[in-house]
């Protein structure tokens, strides 16, 4: 592990200003998110009023707000990229990801700027081009081993490396697919892309016949361009150890759902990593994070896993049987009667009313459950032995909840204008007569009680320290204030008034 003190970045996805809020409250160091125009993912534009308000909302965490501005521009488009980049800055987001390094001949405005992995950053001869044409960070192709990314580092041991940790992968190096628009005229490096990988095809020899695989069967209307998704939870010490410094999760098309387990689960094996580290440190404001499920990146979309090229070029990358999300396997049926599938479970797995099934690329929905025996609205098409998969879990979606909260010292005391209240950094002076208690210890009680009642705000009490006539209280309070009088001076401290 590294001796050297850095901070360590959890970078979440923002389809738009809600997912990028609940990625926040899940635990994300800095967030990404599109812009109205020239992202790499079209469908996911946001407008300039939507990232201003996301930008205030991390900043109350010390969270950084950066900006996709990262496709291939058209001449005539790049005035105004550059006046959208002056508007990003001016609202106060943090970076900018570009790819089109033509757009650094135009006047930009003082912002970092991060290069996106479409740049093809798989050298240290061309990262370090990067860094003297004015990038603060460059996103790491995908297809880098350890060894390489720790090569990068130690050449260039100044600039920040951010890796791709967990998501989808492209079947091209870095993105960089023309695919897409050869075969539908959908440009992927203009943020269109139709995802061909996904699709079916046949494999032949150049003589037009069938491949067969290692069943003898051809390889025919298979998913053959279809990657599993990455995955490298195992490997985070081994990645900071190599130099990785920011841990990014792909999805800017993703849900609210996906991306608060998927934060919330790399949150808490960085924390332990950070914990365990004196070099480490968060890098936004250390917080408290509260979860009402246990993060798993099998319950929601889940295409498999893979470390990709992490340990070298390994076998299995792909998933020939289907492109979609597979979620968990559940067990295999034993039975079939009508819309009525017996299901051999596997121990851990209880299923539930709604929840979606799959198998190969086919799926289904439970209308019913009772013991193994699960019911449906239409017969199925399926085999006894086959492998079932949980796709949708219905129960831990609904338990999806995080919340994020900044430990703050709250310190009460009694002086001779009246109360001094200290909430964090904030401090609050109130003039008032001292009224003697009839309980004493009764009213520490209540003193303790109202203040640690933080509510709705981005706070949580971590101490409390109560005083009276220059001595700290552990037992009584002499003095008298009403619940109402604490409650209103704890919202004043907290607002600043």
């Amino acid at each position: 592990m590294k001796t050297k003190e850095c901070k360590i970045s959890l970078l979440a996805p923002a389809r738009d200003l809600e997912v990028g809020k609940a990625a926040i409250q899940a635990g994300a160091d800095s967030v990404y998110i599109g812009a109205p125009e020239f992202g790499a993912r079209q469908a996911a534009g946001n407008s300039l009023e939507d990232i201003a308000a996301l930008v205030e909302y991390a900043h109350r965490f010390g969270v950084q707000v950066l900006v996709a501005l990262n496709t291939l521009l058209h001449e005539h488009e790049y005035p105004r990229a550059c006046a959208l980049a002056h508007e990003l800055y001016n609202i106060g987001v943090d970076a900018l990801i570009i790819q089109d390094l033509k757009l650094l001949d135009y006047n930009l405005p003082p912002i970092r700027l991060h290069a996106s992995t479409q740049c093809d950053n798989r050298t240290a001869e061309h990262v370090l081009r990067l860094q003297q044409l004015g990038f603060r960070r460059v996103v790491l192709a995908r297809e880098l081993s350890l060894h390489q990314i720790a090569e990068i580092h130690n050449a260039i041991p100044d600039i920040e490396l951010e890796a791709f940790v967990h998501g989808a992968l492209c079947v091209s190096y870095s993105g960089r697919c023309y695919l897409s628009e050869t075969l539908m005229n959908r440009s992927a490096n203009r943020g269109c892309c139709a995802q061909p990988c996904r699709q079916r095809y046949d494999l032949l020899d150049k003589d037009g016949n069938e491949i067969l695989d290692n069943n003898g069967e051809p390889i025919h209307q298979r998913y053959l361009l279809s990657l599993q998704d990455m995955d490298r939870s195992l490997y985070l010490a081994e990645m900071i150890e190599a130099g990785v410094t920011t841990f990014k999760i792909e999805g800017r098309l993703k849900d609210r759902d996906y991306v608060t387990n998927i934060v919330a689960y790399y949150r808490q094996l960085l924390d332990q990593l950070i914990d365990s580290n004196p070099t480490l440190r968060h890098a936004s404001t250390p917080s408290v994070h509260q979860y009402d499920f246990t993060p798993n990146p099998a319950k929601t979309f889940h295409r498999g896993q893979t470390d990709y090229f992490l340990h070298g070029r390994t076998p299995n990358m792909a998933n020939w049987a289907t492109p979609k999300s597979t979620g968990e396997q559940i067990g295999k049926v034993i039975e079939i009667r009508g819309k009525a599938i017996r299901v051999q479970l596997l121990p851990h797995i209880v299923l539930h009313n709604g929840d979606g099934l799959c198998y190969a690329d086919k799926g289904f929905a439970i209308n019913r459950v009772e013991g193994e025996w699960i019911y449906t609205n239409q017969l199925i098409d399926i085999q006894q032995n086959t492998i079932l998969y949980r796709n949708l879990d219905t129960a831990f979606v609904h338990t999806l909840k995080a919340e994020r909260r900044k430990p703050v010292d709250i310190r009460f005391e009694a002086i001779e204008a009246g109360y001094r209240l200290v909430i964090g950094d904030k401090s609050t002076i109130f003039e008032a007569e001292h009224q003697a208690a009839s309980n004493p210890e009764r009213a520490l009680q209540t003193i303790h009680q109202q203040l640690s009642k933080l509510g709705e705000t981005d706070f949580i009490a971590y101490s409390i320290t109560i005083m009276a006539d220059g001595k700290k209280c552990n037992n009584e309070f002499p003095y008298f204030i009403p619940i109402s009088q604490l409650n209103q001076w704890r919202r004043e401290t907290i607002n600043g008034k």
